[in-house]
């Protein structure tokens, strides 16, 4: 007979793996709704730069996001579907399990009827007492009666439990079932709709082959800005390297003075960006939150990753990402630091923000709420982003720096 700790434990396990498994499906069912929201952001801002007859980087990185979105989100329904296949069949042996315990506790149930039936009269019970050899038997029979009277109750509330929890477990399959259907419904949607968009795609690439030429002078035009902003870039840490040096250098000859020894040599590199104790402290505590920093706008997808860019026959280094983001969006800073420059480039302004060693660039914004030598905290507003007037789209480029090596941000940014 079963006992009623197997049967505690057995339910036990079965809410267990039944939270777990929920835990997974909500995890799947948000990142889905998160992909379905960045693709009709990228859609919008798709819509707003196809009536431009001129084609350009941004727009192919705003339709390749798109499909690369659209990818990972048959990928997510894909997985969801592989979860509830596994939630059909545990729950349809789970079924199977509690049927077959159901049947043998109502067959153990009857049996003790049938029991109680032939001996229910009180002449019968007491006639077992009293035929006992001995006080000690007669004792044990009576306990036997009233325990076997208690056993019967225990197992019909058994039978109730299973019953219920087999009702349960019939009714999530069949939601179950439902929902796989409804998914694998969903799926072939997103992939006709992904065939539109590669379809899409080609036609715009075999424009950009056409437009080679007009294609390789904006990709000039694009590496000179670029180099431009490497310059400065490199040129205003170089002077904070160079004044930071300037500064323990003075600090290791005042002190070897006072002491009557040879001063100390300083931090080689941008390592000298960190001598201080608070500087060393706020490197410290960036580089600790590496994977966790959020992101520079609050709305966004990133369309030009870290690396190399390929663009048909040509390519372009990028030493950080660009974030497709809504016009007008508001840029904040990723952590608590020092802005270090604003400067502006052909228009548009940048920021670059020290943490200590460590530096974050803002670049590509129609306007700077900062100033040099300014404090800012962690999501503290700093500008917002341009839209460029050519091609409509609204990106950010950001960067973050160890000294003046560039670093993927991408690793840095939460998830």
């Amino acid at each position: 007979m079963m006992s009623f700790k197997k049967l505690f434990v057995f339910l036990a396990l079965l809410c267990i793996a039944g939270t777990s498994i929920a835990q997974s499906s909500a995890e799947l069912k948000r990142r889905k709704d998160a992909l379905t929201r960045e693709i009709a952001e990228l859609k919008r801002s798709q819509s707003k730069v196809t009536k431009n007859k001129r084609l350009s980087l941004r727009q192919i990185n705003v339709l390749n996001t798109q499909i690369r979105l659209r990818e990972e989100k048959i990928r997510t329904i894909n997985s969801e579907v592989k979860l509830l296949n596994n939630q059909i069949t545990e729950s349809s042996n789970t079924v199977r399990s509690l049927q077959a315990q159901l049947d043998k506790l109502k067959k153990e149930y009857a049996g003790m009827v049938l029991f109680a039936f032939r001996n229910q009269s009180s002449y019968g019970k007491l006639m077992f007492i009293f035929a006992s050899d001995n006080f000690n038997q007669a004792y044990k029979r009576l306990k036997y009666l009233q325990q076997f009277g208690d056993y019967r109750k225990k197992q019909a509330r058994y039978i109730r439990e299973t019953q219920q929890e087999l009702g349960m477990k019939i009714t999530e399959l069949d939601r179950n079932k439902k929902q796989k259907s409804n998914l694998l419904h969903s799926q072939e949607n997103e992939k006709v709709t992904l065939g539109k968009e590669k379809k899409n795609q080609a036609v715009e690439l075999s424009k950009l082959t056409k437009q080679e030429r007009q294609l390789r002078q904006e990709v000039s035009r694009k590496q000179k800005e670029v180099a431009q902003l490497n310059r400065s870039i490199n040129a205003a840490i170089n002077r904070e390297i160079a004044e930071a040096r300037r500064r323990a250098e003075a600090e290791a000859r005042a002190e070897a003075a006072k002491t009557g020894t040879t001063a100390k040599p300083v931090a080689s590199g941008s390592k000298v960006l960190a001598t201080t104790p608070e500087a060393a402290k706020l490197s410290a505590d960036f580089l600790s939150n590496r994977g966790r920093l959020p992101w520079p706008v609050s709305t966004g997808n990133t369309v030009a990753h870290f690396g190399t860019n390929r663009y048909g026959n040509v390519t372009v280094e990028n030493n950080g990402v660009d974030i497709e983001t809504p016009p007008g969006s508001s840029v904040r800073a990723v952590f608590s630091g020092e802005v270090t420059k604003v400067l502006n480039l052909g228009g548009a302004y940048v920021v670059l923000i020290k943490h200590g060693e460590y530096f974050t660039v803002y670049s590509n914004l129609r306007s700077a709420s900062v100033s040099q030598g300014e404090k800012v905290s962690v999501k503290q507003t700093i500008g917002t982003v341009i839209t460029d007037n050519v091609d409509g789209t609204t990106q950010l480029h950001f960067e973050i720096r160890k000294g003046a090596t560039a670093m993927n941000p991408e690793s840095w940014l939460a998830n």
